[in-house]
């Protein structure tokens, strides 16, 4: 059973529980469209939480509260950081939850739908940008998650082929002016990239993941996240529907969708299938994530599908 019940946390007053006696996870009420909290009931938070961030409201400058937020892409200053600083609706429709932020003065109206399954571990984010301006609007939703410290990302490339039988470019990493591929933090595979987060200057990748899915395996915990893939569309940063930021404090695991004009009263929405699991060890090579890995990414496929 789903139950949704109105809580204080983090210094806030005003924040909504969605559990199911398995796993929870937080709504900010008094800020957002957030996500501040998901994890197993009565364990650590799988997200990060901002120190000096939590509890605040109010405000003209954008704040790094953690948790779970949307976006719109490409990023740019000031539009993209809009400050996410007053209160949002939540109400409980017939099987999810509905979350609105107030309009932005860009004319941009941002909502996630979030469905948590009855008896599994599996959270669907359904996520929504309106225009609620006279002029169409060009844009791509943006989901980013931002994981606490001392776990390790990791993403599937396309398959692999021999030379010279694949003559042709096959897919796409995309590196940031500030991205160092020689940290040792990376590893660049022959099947995955990983990305391990540490106490270190920033780092980031982008990339096209036709397979759909991203994790973030940290103390036992393993966090998968599924996502679509529109073959043939725009997708922004140079072609990217995945993204993985980090820095001295967190990890960000990131899904894009494809480049769109929203007509005046129009929208486009993104979707998300969030799964977690227990027992599973983090992967220091290619072999881990063959062994532990897959396996788990594969049940959380089975789950969505449901």
């Amino acid at each position: 059973m789903v139950e949704l019940k109105q809580i204080s946390y983090g210094g806030w007053s005003r924040c909504y529980q969605l559990g199911n006696g398995r796993i929870d996870l937080v709504i900010t009420g008094e800020v957002g469209p957030r996500i501040i909290r998901l994890g197993f009931a009565g364990q650590p938070n799988e997200f990060f939480e901002a120190p000096d961030a939590m509890g605040k409201t109010g405000g003209d400058a954008w704040r790094l509260y953690g948790g779970h937020r949307l976006w719109h892409a490409p990023e740019a200053v000031p539009r993209t950081y809009f400050p996410d600083n007053a209160p949002v609706t939540v109400e409980q429709k017939d099987g999810y939850v509905h979350v609105v932020q107030p309009v932005e003065p860009s004319g941009m109206a941002k909502e996630i739908d979030i469905h948590m399954d009855a008896e599994s571990a599996h959270v669907r984010l359904v996520h929504r940008l309106k225009n609620t301006s006279p002029w169409a609007i060009e844009c791509a939703p943006w989901a980013l998650s931002v994981m606490a410290a001392g776990g390790v990302v990791m993403f599937p490339l396309p398959p692999r082929g021999s030379h010279p039988q694949a003559l042709l470019p096959g897919n796409r990493l995309v590196i940031w002016p500030y991205t160092n591929m020689s940290d040792p933090r990376w590893t660049w595979g022959h099947h995955f990239v990983m990305l391990r987060q540490q106490d270190a200057p920033p780092q980031k990748v982008g990339a096209d993941v036709p397979d759909g899915w991203v994790a973030y395996a940290r103390n036992g915990h393993l966090f998968v996240k599924l996502f679509d893939y529109q073959a043939g569309a725009t997708y922004p940063d140079m072609g990217c529907n995945m993204e993985t930021f980090t820095n001295t404090v967190m990890l960000e695991v990131e899904t894009l969708g494809p480049m769109q004009k929203i007509e005046p009263g129009g929208y486009i929405e993104h979707t998300e299938d969030w799964c977690l699991f227990e027992g599973v060890p983090k992967p220091d090579s290619e072999a881990d994530i063959d062994r532990d890995i897959i396996g788990r990414v594969h049940e959380a496929q089975q789950l969505a599908k449901r």
